[in-house]
């Protein structure tokens, strides 16, 4: 199935001073893309001057032209994202516990409860990683772009996990090191995890279920598709927040094929479908805002 199968929705139109989306088939996924859905990247933030930045399709598609394909350099090719996005050297920190190293970069809120946002950066072998999981890693940068200059409620931790592939290495390590009281004010965690193969989901069986409601409702809202399904035999960072108690969910854009490609050679540049990448970017960027907006104990 090519691309303008997959995705056969992203056309734009203008109803009552909203930009919406229609399904409109037989169409090139390309076909009138714009700027969309303002009004919800906006939500909860009254103040003219405190509105996130919103990243264009054209943009999240830039990040592909060069992905970086060896396990070895794409720590560093994360770095130089996260600088790309308007973060400074001083900003991010690497956080290494025995042999894996997190990427991070901590923006404080008007109180201590956190919002953990992240993705792994590492790879398989196999293959260049572009869907799995540069994919996620673009949307990871761009909600940091959104929102860096934003005065927000709660600290925003946005965090490039290590060692995903070998047993979610990273981010068991980093709950690991959180005391009790720690871990209870961390409000949620959003988990971004191989965009670009179809549309938007929630994993069903790596998701805690008031975050898989928020996420349909969003996508509702914004007139997008959108499902919630367990990936069968699969496993992400988000599990390792639910295991400590900690609400979280994993967004993917996987479909059709994906067993063909994830983790295999065949995980390209040229396999991503970059609108699929944009409205994971677009998705999470409105979850982290309504959670941002409401007490921590709505998610628990």
């Amino acid at each position: 199935m090519n691309a303008e199968e997959r995705l056969p929705f992203i056309i734009h139109h203008a109803y009552k001073g909203k930009v919406v989306l229609m399904i409109q088939r037989n169409r090139p996924l390309w076909a009138g893309i714009v700027l969309l859905l303002p009004l919800l990247a906006a939500s909860g933030f009254k103040d003219a001057d405190n509105k996130p930045v919103i990243s264009t399709p054209d943009e999240i598609k830039a990040e592909f032209a060069d992905v970086v394909c060896q396990n070895g350099k794409r720590q560093a090719a994360v770095k130089a994202l996260f600088e790309k996005m308007g973060a400074s050297v001083n900003d991010i920190t690497v956080e290494k516990f025995g042999s894996v190293e997190n990427l991070v970069i901590r923006k404080p809120g008007a109180t201590p409860e956190t919002i953990v946002i992240g993705a792994h950066y590492d790879k398989v072998p196999a293959g260049c990683g572009a869907i799995d999981n540069w994919s996620g890693i673009v949307a990871l940068a761009h909600v940091y772009r959104s929102l860096r200059n934003l005065k927000t409620q709660k600290t925003l931790l946005f965090v490039a996990f290590g060692k995903e592939e070998e047993g979610l290495v990273g981010s068991k390590a980093m709950v690991k090191a959180m005391s009790k009281e720690q871990a209870a004010g961390v409000c949620a965690m959003v988990n971004m995890d191989s965009f670009g193969m179809g549309a938007t989901q929630a994993a069903a069986n790596m998701s805690s279920r008031k975050l898989m409601e928020l996420a349909a409702t969003l996508t509702k809202r914004m007139h997008i598709p959108y499902n919630n399904a367990p990936i069968n035999g699969g496993d992400a960072d988000s599990s390792s927040f639910i295991d400590k108690k900690i609400p979280a969910v994993t967004l993917h854009g996987l479909a059709g094929d994906w067993t063909k490609v994830l983790h295999t050679a065949n995980d390209q540049p040229a396999k991503v479908d970059t609108v699929g990448v944009y409205l994971g970017y677009r998705l999470a960027l409105g979850m982290v805002i309504e959670i941002n907006n409401v007490p921590c104990d709505q998610w628990r």
